[in-house]
């Protein structure tokens, strides 16, 4: 009695009952590793998104430049910078990655797109499940693609870099989070001085450039609202990276694929998709909108989505026909993008105003901009400049800021105003993302000349108060300004400034810190070309 026998007559044999919960167990382990397995990626997804749109962010907003040291690499992997500073390893790893592992460049590297992802997150603590799916606007999607190839090809710069993901996030950051970061800086360097510390000091908040202010926060405005109530609607529609990059993702050798065995049509992922993307009633995902986010793997309780190869009758299943011909046409009009870069012609810029350090002084009335040292051209600087402002939030010497001219809107130009270019100081050649701007040493920056010299008589107060001044000539870094007697016959008489205009680099410390008001009696002529001198 109570001994477990092996007969016929016995029931169930005490192997096949071992047998059994043996595969109970290893099947429940399988599954709850898997399960583990997906949660663990989506962590990894979301922990370097983080870090990537912290570390952006504060490119934008720390005025020291110290961080540009370390992390100034992220801004020169976006993609469309590295496109048009022609850095061909970057755009092909980010094309390699995207056909390896989908758009995890519009979920992880893109700032605009994590934003975006920030505001989703938000949004689902007032509403779950909010979303479902709804049909790839195609049309519009390479409408917009075509029309920006168009822009980038005829010079229409302002509306290129209105389309730009990251040079929108950008103008976002430069504008609307820099000044409060600046503020909460001040804050601390009033309250460190109370307290006999100078680990602080104060910088000042102005306003740039009013247009890109606005422009800035009505886009600002208009992502929160459509990712607030459609998620990735505006990656999907009108980012022309997205469309791109989408493009190449429904070639991707790893993507979210579903298991139509374990698939119960509960549509609890799709009412998670915030790219709108799985058709769970066809048992379909458009791979071109996917932004390899894995929120659905996180939700699928059957696990009937996974990420990995599909089989080849699975992708040609999921795949729509009807798309094959617009795919087409988009990858060509995404060839066009890349051919594009070196068609671009020199658009001239109206400079706008500032502030001076005493009294407002009036923006001269300049027939060339000034443009950064590295520059080399106006052609080739609004060829690749993208407005993402890194440049303009970096500069400690506040002589960049954005122009207002229609045609060149947003894109940086140097004015001197509130300072000069300092020969010392490179920082807009090192963070220049889009090659705008080319990298050069102290050294190269003496020798460039950006601009030259004018002097205006009826200005200078040498001549309309009858004094000794000779400001100019005393800060002149190279040298190129020298007082000479207004009278050639008496030695003591009142002296001018002349200038060298073979010497002079176009630096701005003349115009800045001339005494004459409103207007300086000696500004700086911009150069359409740099020289080396």
């Amino acid at each position: 009695m109570g001994k477990l026998t092996n007969n016929r007559n016995s029931g169930i044999p005490v192997f096949q009952i071992s047998f059994y919960f043996c595969g109970v167990s290893i099947k429940r382990t399988i599954h709850d590793n898997l399960n583990e397995h997906l949660i663990m990626l989506r962590k990894i997804r979301l922990t370097v998104a983080i870090v990537f749109f912290t570390l952006i962010t504060l490119l934008f907003l720390d005025f020291t430049g110290t961080l540009h040291t370390w992390f100034g690499w992220m801004a020169k992997i976006q993609f469309l910078p590295a496109l048009l500073a022609l850095n061909v390893g970057v755009v092909l790893a980010l094309v390699i990655l995207t056909l390896l592992l989908g758009r995890v460049y519009c979920s992880v590297i893109c700032p605009l797109g994590v934003f975006q992802d920030i505001v989703v997150w938000f949004a689902k603590k007032s509403k779950k499940n909010r979303y479902r799916y709804s049909p790839a606007l195609s049309w519009l999607r390479y409408g917009v693609l075509g029309v920006f190839v168009i822009a980038l090809v005829a010079g229409v710069h302002s509306f290129v870099a209105l389309l730009a993901p990251y040079s929108s996030y950008g103008r976002i950051a430069s504008n609307l989070f820099a000044p409060i970061y600046q503020w909460g800086n001040n804050l601390l360097a009033y309250l460190a001085e109370r307290a006999d510390s100078y680990a602080f000091y104060d910088t000042t908040v102005w306003l740039k450039s009013l247009p890109t202010f606005v422009i800035a926060a009505v886009t600002l405005v208009v992502l929160i609202v459509l990712a607030w109530r459609g998620g990735r609607t505006y990656c999907n529609t009108i980012c022309p990276v997205g469309t791109v990059l989408g493009f190449l993702s429904k070639y991707a050798y790893l993507k979210p694929v579903i298991d139509t065995d374990k698939c119960i049509n509960c549509n609890l992922c799709a009412r998670n998709c915030k790219a709108s993307c799985i058709d769970i009633k066809n048992h379909q995902i458009d791979y071109s909108r996917c932004v390899a986010c894995m929120d659905c793997l996180d939700k699928c309780k059957h696990q009937a989505l996974r990420y990995a190869h599909p089989s080849k009758t699975k992708v040609e299943a999921t795949e729509k026909k009807p798309e094959e011909g617009s795919s087409r046409r988009a990858f060509l009009t995404s060839t066009a993008l890349a051919a594009s870069a070196a068609v671009l012609k020199a658009q001239e810029m109206k400079v706008d105003g500032g502030l001076a350090t005493i009294e407002d002084k009036k923006i001269p009335n300049r027939k060339t901009p000034i443009l950064p040292p590295g520059a080399q051209s106006a052609r080739h600087f609004a060829q690749h400049c993208t407005a993402c402002q890194l440049c303009v939030s970096v500069c400690p010497n506040e002589v960049l800021r954005p122009s207002t001219g229609l045609m060149t809107l947003m894109q940086p130009f140097s004015s001197y105003e509130r300072g000069y270019c300092r020969p010392e100081c490179t920082k807009c050649s090192e963070v220049c993302p889009a090659g705008a701007i080319k990298p050069i040493t102290v050294a190269d920056k003496s020798s460039i000349q950006i601009g030259h010299a004018v002097w205006i008589k009826r200005n200078c107060v040498v001549k309309t108060d009858k004094v000794e001044c000779g400001n100019c000539a005393r800060h002149c870094p190279t040298g190129a300004i020298t007082m000479v007697p207004s009278d050639s016959k008496n030695p003591d008489s009142l002296k001018f400034p002349a200038i060298d205009t073979e010497r002079c680099i176009g630096c701005g410390a003349c115009e800045n810190l001339c005494p004459a008001r409103p207007f300086s009696a000696i500004y700086v002529e911009g150069h359409e070309r740099h020289r080396i001198i």
